[in-house]
């Protein structure tokens, strides 16, 4: 086992026939439990920022486009350098483990390891198909998510609005 891996020690579970539901949020939390363990072994290294040159050359890794979704990258706009083996885990700062990312792409992918992106895509696409469906509970979920979103989007500075001022008292004529 190669103890510098966070994920060398897991084991590639993607669904036994065998589980029932608990043992899937079972799995579910043990992967998390699992990330949290690596973060933890993990020191804290100093991140450093890149110079344009190493930008181009990791964007032209990826021919232009996200690896997290395969989008083109304009690069007139926001782009992240993502690393492949997440930072918090004890990804390095070599250039073999750049690729370039959309910043949203980068942000929804956090630091998740390897096996929880896999689930969290497969859920994502179920959820997906439940809220474009007309079932109860895609209905439900539509709304809760398009409510976090509104939330997110709302924490985000360029977002926030000052409050408005208070409307002025009103004279009533004759007093």
């Amino acid at each position: 086992m190669n103890e510098s891996d966070p994920q060398a020690h897991m084991e590639e579970i993607t669904f036994l026939l065998s589980w029932k539901k608990e043992d899937l949020l079972h799995h579910l939390k043990d992967l998390r439990r699992q990330r949290g363990e690596a973060y933890e072994r993990t020191a804290k290294k100093p991140r450093s920022s890149l110079r344009r040159s190493a930008r181009e050359i990791i964007l032209r890794k990826t021919g232009g486009r996200c690896h997290i979704c395969g989008g083109l990258i304009d690069t007139r706009l926001h782009w992240e350098v993502d690393h492949v083996l997440c930072h918090a885990v004890g990804g390095g700062s070599e250039l073999d483990n750049y690729l370039a990312a959309h910043g949203l792409c980068n942000t929804c992918r956090w630091y998740h390891l390897p096996l929880e992106m896999q689930w969290i895509m497969k859920i994502g696409v179920w959820a997906r198909k439940q809220m474009e469906g007309e079932s109860e509970l895609g209905k439900e979920m539509l709304v809760a998510f398009f409510e976090n979103e509104r939330r997110r989007e709302m924490r985000k500075k360029a977002n926030r609005q000052a409050p408005a001022p208070p409307d002025p008292p009103q004279i009533q004529a004759g007093l």
